[in-house]
């Protein structure tokens, strides 16, 4: 068989597994009763969904290597997806815990109110989130300004630098591996290369379990860029070294027979820590850091605006960008359409000028 029709064959059987290994894993989470409960109220009606079913591409790519386990590059990235993998199932099994009930609210006043950080319109609702938010809605009900519309159980989690921390240690199993030389993108800068590992790997993590929050959203565009990652390397005589991207994608999309909208199963934090690790993972074994960067530009664009929302540059009314635009009245449907086709474009762009130039 040629290369195209065994990478297409690795890809099939990828996307066969994990698509029953998923199949598996959501009736066991839902025997076990492990749900979701949304905090974005427009998601209210999902609670109940199972999560964590990113063991199931877990099980997925763990099978692939060990079919393929000659193929040190997938191997490698196996195991850095399932080291990201578990710290995300730890934080998934903290946040099955509530750890205060909010008050979501409606303006039932002709005039916009302030709460918070946000301006409600008339007829707008919102969720009382931080301290100012509680103080202010004390003066907004006494003067029959807003009313409380409904209640949104709040998940407990650990705190952001304690998040990042153990993003780091993950990529210290990649430096530890000595896979990853000191060049990049043709420069030799010899032991800068760990705090761009580091770097590349707490950003990626991020930046996919940010974008992931609806929908097939997360899975299908680390599908995407993965199989522009693929194509890139095999257009630049590199077709063995895109195993590992071959596989994520067909994960991915096995994934997605049931993450698709309406999702039956959540990849939760198991399944956003370990797409972001093992996409960038095989990025650097594959030296094509820059393409695959530029490939996951929407997750990575959703990242800065949060950042400037949080610096209080800009303010969103809910968080992260697609989140926004969900509550501005964009359906969810639309919205996933619209990043997947923002990555589709991305990636022709990035793979037409890498060719041209």
């Amino acid at each position: 068989m040629s290369n195209i029709q065994v990478e297409f064959f690795i890809f099939l059987l990828t996307f066969i597994a994990t698509a029953l290994f998923t199949l598996f894993v959501k009736k066991m989470l839902k025997y076990a009763d492990v749900k979701d409960n949304p905090i974005v109220t427009e998601h209210s009606h999902k609670a109940g969904t199972p999560t964590m079913g990113g063991l199931a591409m877990l099980m997925g790519v763990l099978l692939l290597a060990c079919v393929f386990y000659s193929d040190k590059n997938l191997v490698l990235t196996v195991i850095i997806m399932m080291t990201a993998g578990i710290v995300g199932l730890m934080d998934d099994l903290i946040g099955l815990k509530t750890k205060e009930i909010q008050k979501v609210i409606r303006n039932i006043s002709p005039k916009e109110v302030e709460i918070g950080r946000l301006t409600l319109k008339t007829g707008e609702n919102a969720r009382v989130t931080t301290p100012k938010a509680k103080k202010d809605l004390e003066y907004l009900l006494k003067n029959n300004l807003v009313e409380i519309t409904g209640e949104a159980p709040i998940k407990s989690e650990i705190k952001e630098n304690e998040k990042i921390f153990a993003q780091i240690l993950v990529s210290l199993f990649l430096i530890a591996s000595g896979a990853v030389g000191a060049s990049i993108l043709g420069f030799n800068i010899g032991l800068l290369i760990i705090p761009v590992v580091i770097f590349g790997i707490v950003g990626s993590i991020n930046s996919v379990n940010l974008i992931d929050g609806m929908d097939g959203l997360a899975a299908g565009i680390i599908a995407i860029a993965s199989i522009a990652s693929t194509i890139f390397m095999i257009s630049n005589g590199n077709p063995n070294g895109s195993l590992p991207f071959i596989v994520i994608a067909g994960a991915c999309f096995g994934f997605l027979v049931y993450n698709k909208y309406p999702a039956s199963i959540f990849m939760g934090d198991t399944g956003s820590f370990a797409l972001g690790a093992g996409y960038i993972t095989a990025a650097f074994l594959g030296d094509i850091i820059l393409f695959a960067v530029l490939a996951l530009a929407i997750p990575i664009i959703s990242v800065i605006v949060s950042l400037l929302h949080r610096a209080h540059i800009i303010k969103l009314p809910v968080e992260p960008l697609h989140h926004t635009l969900n509550y501005k009245g964009l359906s969810e449907k639309k919205i996933i359409v619209i990043y997947w086709g923002a990555t589709v474009l991305v990636c022709a762009a990035t793979l037409y000028a890498y060719r041209v130039f």
